[in-house]
């Protein structure tokens, strides 16, 4: 049953309706960012494995060579992450506020990884990634740090233990 409105209030409905469009250039930048941190992190990578090529043919292995090989692939590892956030986020807002992607619904990839029917369902997988972002940080950042305490050692193994159980209570939702 369609209700009897007047000329003013369908103007105002209808665009206020289309307004929601504008959501298009969070999905367009988001993917940019998306592309062009896939591309940095591709770069680091290529950039390591040059550095390891080199350093292993020249039979030169600096002090450090082990921390500056997995830190580089840590940070690219990192950026990939957020790239993701950024693609997932991309997919997310086009669902909600633009319209059902056709290709994603005949995919059977897609249709796990990047269906979003819920504001509550995007953040959810936002979240996850989010995690697993900070988690490489907190990596990254702890190959670096030296420990010369116990109460340091305690300090990271309490993290560490703090991390797993967040990982556990992250996956326990799933199931």
């Amino acid at each position: 049953m369609e209700k009897n409105r007047g000329f003013l209030e369908a103007l105002f409905e209808s665009s206020l309706w289309n307004g929601r469009l504008i959501s298009i250039l969070a999905v367009i930048f988001g993917m940019i960012g998306a592309i062009v941190l896939f591309f940095v992190a591709s770069a680091d990578v290529w950039h390591i494995a040059v550095i390891t090529y080199k350093y292993f043919f020249a039979h030169y292995h600096p002090e450090n060579f082990h921390e500056i090989i997995v830190g580089g692939i840590i940070g690219a590892v990192d950026l990939y992450l957020i790239a993701v956030v950024l693609l997932i986020f991309s997919f997310g807002i086009y669902e909600l506020f633009i319209s059902e992607i056709d290709d994603a619904e005949k995919s059977e990839v897609g249709n796990k990884i990047l269906a979003i029917h819920s504001l509550d369902e995007l953040k959810d997988k936002l979240g996850k990634v989010v995690v697993m972002v900070l988690i490489v940080s907190f990596f990254k950042k702890v190959m670096h740090m030296d420990f010369n305490t116990p109460l340091e050692m305690l300090y990271l193994a309490g993290s560490i233990f703090l991390l797993a159980v967040a990982l556990y209570y992250m996956h326990k939702g799933e199931h």
